[in-house]
């Protein structure tokens, strides 16, 4: 269902814009999704990351439609405008990967090629290990491997360090009483200071990320996909040793900036273990908000991998 009605809505961003809001319903929930693109080219599915909603592609949805994609760019479950349930439980990856496979299918496909940056490049691994038939090419923008990321965890004192979030946003309330003091000055400081670009995030940008997160429940939400994963991670651990070899065959794009504060880039190492067909670019001039310091770099390097 096309949204009318919505300029006002900082989040929307439809200043000569070739995208179309839409109202998708998947998994027994409604996610509002951009869209762009030829409705019979090759579905595209883009997937933010924390603390974002579909605007953190805006500088690759145009290009890719251009090329001939069908570009489907969700607000994941929790974040902007999508329904927020409540609960722990209700952000656990499997919810998530469940979420990717009713977004594919509302397309009318059987299957997507299937980007996704931080959160939402562990959510694309992960349907990449659980739904294979769902994905027929992978890009993923700085997020580890599961197996790599606890292989990392256990054996490396820096990405253990690096990982101090994800056990602070375990605590109840507090995290989010931290990020939304002072109106989201922590956010201002996440896309002011982490970039290697200066201006990487616009004011505007930034006004955009503060005022989708303050959507009622939304904050919580976004949080509550840690306490999820911590919760799952733990009980792997305890009943099978940890998340095992976890297996993507689908042909896979890796790319890595190597300015990421929260993430070692040796995660990028020794992935053909587990993901026998990954081509990794490692971009030296680019933070953990890849897309926004080498934007046409890294739309080059999805259009050059979804063409192949």
């Amino acid at each position: 269902m096309t949204e009318t009605g919505v300029a006002a809505d900082p989040t929307v961003a439809d200043e000569d814009a070739v995208w179309t809001h839409e109202t998708v319903a998947t998994n027994g929930v409604d996610l509002h999704a951009v869209t762009a693109g030829p409705t019979d080219g090759d579905l595209v599915l883009l997937l933010h990351g924390f603390p974002e909603f579909w605007y953190s592609w805006h500088r690759q949805i145009p290009a890719l439609a251009e090329a001939g994609y069908r570009v489907v760019a969700p607000d994941l479950r929790g974040y902007n405008r999508s329904a927020k349930p409540a609960g722990v439980s209700a952000y656990r990856v499997e919810e998530l990967v469940a979420d990717v496979a009713g977004l594919v299918d509302a397309a009318g496909r059987a299957s997507a090629h299937v980007v996704g940056h931080d959160w939402g490049g562990l959510v694309a691994w992960q349907t990449a290990i659980d739904r294979p038939e769902v994905v027929d090419r992978l890009a993923v923008l700085n997020a580890p491997h599961p197996s790599a990321y606890e292989r990392a965890l256990r054996s490396s004192f820096s990405q253990l360090v690096r990982s101090w979030y994800v056990g602070a946003f375990q605590l109840p309330r507090l995290p989010e009483w931290a990020i939304c003091r002072d109106d989201y000055a922590a956010l201002e400081r996440l896309f002011r200071e982490q970039p290697v670009r200066p201006d990487a995030f616009s004011a505007a940008d930034v006004e955009r990320y503060k005022r989708a997160l303050d959507r009622p429940g939304a904050l919580t939400a976004a949080v509550n996909y840690y306490r999820a994963a911590f919760r799952r991670n733990a009980r792997l651990t305890l009943t099978q040793g940890g998340v095992g070899d976890a297996r993507v065959a689908a042909p896979t794009l890796l790319v890595w900036g190597e300015q990421d504060g929260m993430l070692d880039p040796s995660l990028t190492e020794g992935l053909t273990r587990w993901v026998p067909d990954c081509r990794v670019e490692r971009l030296p001039d680019a933070s953990h908000w890849v897309q926004f310091d080498a934007p046409e770099r890294v739309t080059d390097l999805l259009r050059s991998h979804l063409d192949r």
